[in-house]
Order: C-alpha cells, then structure tokens, then sequence
C-alpha cells in the first residue's frame, strides 16, 4: 500500500516554499534501498557540517564531486585495471552514487581523502541581507543605537 501526502492544502498558504514542498514530496517516494558506501553526517557547530564516506579501495582520481542546485553528489568508479585472480573479493569496489540534499546557502568548503574514508566539510554562509537586523519604527532610531553609530 503506498501512502501519498497532498501538499496542496500547504501549497495555498505558504509563499516561496515551493522547492521545500517539493522535497516532501519526493521524500514519500524513497529511492531504492542501497546502502553502498556507508556514510555518516555530523554536524560539528551552528553552520558547519562533514560528511564522511567510506570508500575503502578508491583513489581521489576515481571518485568525484559535484554540487549542482542544492545537491551534492558523489559518484566513484573503479578505473579498468588488470584482472586479478582474487579467491575472495569482500570489498566492494563496485560504482556508486551519492546524493545529498543540501539547504540554501550550506557551500562545500574541502574534501580530503585519507585512510579510506572521504571527508567533506561544508559551511552554512549566510550573505549580510539574511542575517537578522533591527528595523527602525518611523525612522526614529533608539538612543542606544545612536551611541552605537556615533
């Protein structure tokens, strides 16, 4: 049984929460269950987060990492090598794609790839115009404003 959730109701009274909305919705329709690299996320204050991947066996040539409109994407592939003549193979060496959504104005800041595990930071940089300011009523200023700019 598939459940589906109708946005419209919230469609009609919020402004500019289109591309939220949207997200919800894709959300009621998961992507298939693969659990190929493992991954955590941390968030390591107010406005910084890392994402770490484990990608035991790649080289920082054979992995990628884009972020287009509010999605980072990291991708892997093996480059064709010599076939060895393995017994056992337990680590999965096979291409993969992450996706993580990302909120507005969250930029990556590095990537390092270190003992197996690919690290990314990224940073929450919100311009000046978004950033909570006091508004005057009636242009009138506060005397503790006045000393401020004076």
């Amino acid at each position: 049984m598939r459940s589906t959730i109708d946005m419209a109701p919230f469609a009609r009274s919020t402004i500019g929460f289109e591309r939220l909305l949207d997200q919800l919705e894709t959300l009621a329709d998961p992507e298939p269950a693969d659990n190929y690299p493992p991954y955590n996320i941390e968030r390591l204050g107010d406005d910084r987060y890392r994402v770490a991947l484990a990608v035991a066996g790649f080289m920082d040539s054979e992995l990628n990492i884009t972020v287009e409109a509010n999605l980072l994407t990291v991708s892997g592939k093996k480059a064709d090598g010599e076939e060895k003549n393995m017994l056992y193979r337990g680590i999965a060496q096979r291409p993969f794609i992450r996706r993580f959504s990302l909120a507005d104005f969250v930029v990556v800041k590095d990537a390092n790839l270190s003992n197996g595990l690919l690290t990314i930071e990224l940073e929450r940089q919100l311009p000046e115009t978004m950033k909570p300011r006091r508004i005057t009523i009636n242009g009138q200023a506060s005397t503790a404003e006045l000393k401020r700019v004076a």
